[in-house]
């Protein structure tokens, strides 16, 4: 062997021995990433809101994506955690504690795939990295087609609401990444003129929007034990406003799952799921 191969191969072994092994999620985005990429045996804590995939849950807890608790993160020993881009300089505070940290955006369907990419990348997985995003953009293209040339159906999603009332509504406005999955199943979102990813808005502005479909999962963001009878409460709420056309039509549909505020993986599902209630004709 000459020592140019030598020198090829030493550099390998050292790639290899590199790859991060104890690894910290600080978002549920992130850990579903990481399970896609078959590096769930390397997850060392999660946050107490990684619901998915179950055995996710059983991992310990390092507080949430708004108030990590960096001692239990630095007591965990990772030599990587993966961190959404925030507004608390998490990144700062963790290198701090002489952590190698990685830091990622969701805000929009192409830095989902980017950040699988670079999540790959760093965890020694990037071929598989590659070929989830690969998967991931041929299942959306499918979703889209099928919808594509149908008319646009006006939708409202709520995040946001007061408990048991119409009140305090937050819906989903053009910067949210969940506007982007709605227009790709077929949505037109009637707040897309607002710049906000999250507006508050009043009920006398969506009376005179009037969307054609409402998804309501505003009281519902905790949404492991939802029942079915809570789910008919909600319902049960709009019905207090008969002229609005989704409520006309029995198209109000209450959700409580993670997978339409997660970005990340199952975004294929929840665009599926959006296409159903949209475009139930489609088929899908």
């Amino acid at each position: 062997m000459t020592a140019r191969g030598a020198l090829v191969l030493l550099l390998l072994a050292a790639t290899v021995g590199a790859q991060p092994r104890r690894i910290v999620s600080t978002a549920p985005s992130i850990t579903e990433m990481l399970y896609a990429l078959g590096l769930g045996d390397r997850v060392v804590g999660v946050t107490t809101y990684c619901h998915y995939p179950p055995e996710a849950a059983k991992k310990p807890k390092i507080g949430t994506y708004v108030e990590p608790d960096l001692e239990t993160i630095a007591s965990l020993k990772p030599d990587l955690v993966i961190i959404q881009k925030n507004p608390i300089q998490l990144q700062a505070k963790l290198e701090r504690l002489n952590l190698h940290v990685l830091e990622v955006s969701h805000d929009n369907i192409a830095q989902v795939f980017e950040s699988i990419a670079r999540i790959g990348k760093a965890a020694g997985a990037g071929d598989r990295a590659s070929e989830l995003v690969a998967s991931l953009r041929r299942n959306l293209d499918v979703i889209h087609s099928r919808v594509s040339r149908r008319p646009g159906t006006r939708v409202m999603f709520i995040v946001g609401r007061a408990p048991d009332r119409i009140e305090d509504i937050i819906v989903i406005g053009q910067a949210s990444y969940l506007n982007e999955l709605m227009e790709l199943a077929g949505g037109v979102n009637i707040f897309r003129d607002s710049v906000a990813p999250y507006p508050k808005v009043g009920m006398e502005e969506i009376l005179a929007r009037n969307p054609d479909v409402i998804v309501d999962m505003g009281d519902m963001a905790q949404t492991v034990g939802v029942t079915e009878q809570h789910k008919q409460s909600v319902v049960a709420l709009w019905n207090r406003f008969p002229t609005l056309n989704a409520v006309r039509n029995h198209r109000v549909f209450a959700v409580a799952a993670d997978v339409y505020v997660v970005p990340g993986p199952r975004m294929v599902e929840a665009a599926r799921q959006f296409a159903r209630v949209l475009h139930p004709e489609a088929g899908l």
